[in-house]
């Protein structure tokens, strides 16, 4: 049995494991010489036996560029503040607003991490007053 991880290509694995570990509130969970894997657990074997495997995301260097579009598209919903704040977050810890003909009126702002991976910043979860 294995556990459960996303892999994301990428040119700086350190710097894309930094900001997806501040966006997530991940910590990273393992290095090797070309690739960061991030997660919000560390993985026991009693703990992917249980099948208790939240995902984790290991980032891997490759020398190419991105062509077209992500292999793996993320998308984030706040919980515990507006779908603006969050973006205003991301915004500030290097992320870019990307336009990708959404159209105005949606419910989701899409945006790129800091190696032009899009991903989208959904309604957010927090409770209402």
């Amino acid at each position: 049995m294995l556990g459960f991880g996303k892999v994301r290509a990428c040119h700086d694995p350190e710097r894309l494991a930094t900001f997806w570990c501040e966006v997530l509130d991940f910590k990273v969970i393992d290095r090797g010489e070309d690739s960061v894997e991030i997660g919000s657990w560390v993985p026991t074997i009693e703990d992917v036996q249980a099948r208790q495997m939240p995902t984790t995301l290991v980032f891997v260097r490759v020398p190419e560029d991105k062509t077209v579009k992500n292999r793996l598209h993320l998308d984030v919903s706040p919980i515990d503040a507006s779908t603006e704040d969050e973006v205003t977050r991301l915004l500030a810890l290097g992320a870019t607003r990307v336009d990708v003909g959404q159209g105005p009126g949606r419910s989701r702002v899409v945006m790129a991490d800091p190696e032009g991976n899009e991903f989208d910043v959904l309604r957010s979860l927090a409770p209402r007053d």
